[in-house]
């Protein structure tokens, strides 16, 4: 059975465990680059991560982009949204549909 996993600070993914969620808590990049190798490796279909450490681990998280049983969502944290999980829909729905139509332009 496929499973969703949240990783971020304690403070932004305690509430995500009453959903039915599994939370994973990392701090810093190595601990969030181990917790989605892990992840993507068990099962686990979804991984939120906070945008604070899906920056942090870009690099590790694109290495999952061609793997389509494994989706990898920046979502906010506690320190805020810095835009990060508009702009990877913005670019997901651009490539579906061939133009970007979330754009105020």
């Amino acid at each position: 059975m496929k499973k969703i996993a949240v990783i971020g600070n304690a403070d932004s993914v305690k509430g995500f465990r009453a959903l039915g969620l599994d939370v994973f808590v990392a701090d810093d990049k190595e601990t969030a680059e181990k917790l989605i190798k892990t992840l993507a490796d068990n099962d686990f279909s979804i991984i939120y991560i906070t945008e604070r450490l899906f920056s942090l681990c870009a690099n590790e998280i694109h290495k999952f982009d061609e793997r389509k049983e494994v989706a990898i969502i920046p979502i906010p944290g506690t320190f805020g949204n810095n835009g990060i999980g508009m702009s990877n829909v913005s670019r997901s729905v651009e490539k579906a549909v061939g133009s970007d139509i979330l754009s105020n332009d």
